[in-house]
């Protein structure tokens, strides 16, 4: 997906969505349960609705079904709240469900940021709702379980407060004028954990703000390959995202087109998300019509029954 083919009104639009429900928004401490649907069949219902309701993955092993913007996931796995190197944060969202394989990958990446870049450990955001699907809010991917926000925050040498972890902002990482980041809270150890997570063989991709990417092509030492997958994107200043391909074997799930081996780090690879029309985007001369949600009939067909299998067990 090109950036340049973006035309200033689907820009606009982009930026808004990626300034959803990400790291430094709240969460709240005492969530209230959604109210039942009037009607659950109705074929105009939004997909988002129902996902949303259900509050455990359905039984049975993993399988991933679509793509990471339309899909769903049965047999999830569960991301512990705590370890020993990381805390899951707003959990309001219920968002800490994935398939086994990024569960285990973001434990792995915890160890290695403690033992690499010396952090107590890392703070886990969204992954994936606990049968993936459309969320209510903040992202249009993460819905087949191999997407997860990072935040870009260390975890503190304690045990968070349930408080803390609603309310508790993510820290901005790009400098007042976008064009780098700060080096008063961007250090050489983000550097290490954005390398580690990026050597993963199953990470496809890695999304930061381009100011991040920027910092990396200068910061990076020694073996640089890893660079081909820290993708700039908008959004992406307080927290990285990880997104893994398609398991082994999962016939089910569509996932991306392998990306360029190039390093990215050239002018022209970066000029773009530097530009005036990107740093400073005008706004569209009448506010876009928002579009209808997508429909359960507009999913894979096999995520209806992942909707409706039985829970697994908590």
């Amino acid at each position: 997906m090109s950036p340049r083919r973006f035309t200033p009104l689907l820009l606009v639009t982009t930026l808004l969505v990626a300034s959803g429900a990400l790291a430094q928004d709240k969460g709240s401490v005492n969530p209230k349960p959604l109210p039942p649907l009037a009607n659950p069949n109705d074929p105009h219902l939004g997909a988002k609705e129902l996902f949303a309701r259900k509050l455990l993955p359905s039984k049975g092993p993993a399988h991933v079904i679509g793509s990471y913007t339309k899909g769903c996931i049965g047999g999830a796995a569960q991301m512990p709240l705590n370890g020993d190197n990381w805390q899951v944060m707003r959990l309001s969202r219920n968002r800490n469900f994935g398939h086994p394989d990024m569960i285990a990958l973001i434990k792995r990446l915890a160890a290695k940021a403690h033992k690499d870049a010396g952090w107590p450990g890392i703070l886990v955001g969204d992954i994936a709702q606990p049968r993936g699907g459309p969320a209510l809010s903040g992202h249009a991917s993460h819905q087949i379980g191999l997407d997860a926000d990072i935040w870009l925050t260390p975890m503190p040498d304690r045990r968070l407060s349930r408080e803390e972890r609603e309310e508790m902002s993510a820290v901005m990482m790009v400098r007042q004028d976008r064009l780098d980041i700060d080096p008063k809270v961007f250090t050489p150890g983000h550097v290490l954990v954005l390398r580690d997570a990026a050597q993963e063989p199953a990470v496809q991709r890695i999304f930061v703000n381009a100011a991040i990417k920027k910092a990396l092509c200068r910061e990076a030492k020694g073996d640089r390959s890893w660079l081909s997958k820290i993708r700039p994107w908008w959004g992406h200043d307080y927290h990285f995202h990880i997104r893994m391909r398609c398991p082994a074997g999962a016939g089910q799930c569509e996932g991306q087109p392998s990306q360029s081996e190039d390093e990215g780090c050239k002018e022209a690879d970066l000029s773009y998300w530097f530009s005036d029309a990107v740093l400073h985007p005008k706004p569209p001369p009448e506010p876009p019509k928002p579009k209808p949600p997508m429909t359960l009939a507009q999913m894979p067909a096999a995520c209806k029954a992942v909707l409706h299998a039985g829970d697994a067990k908590p």
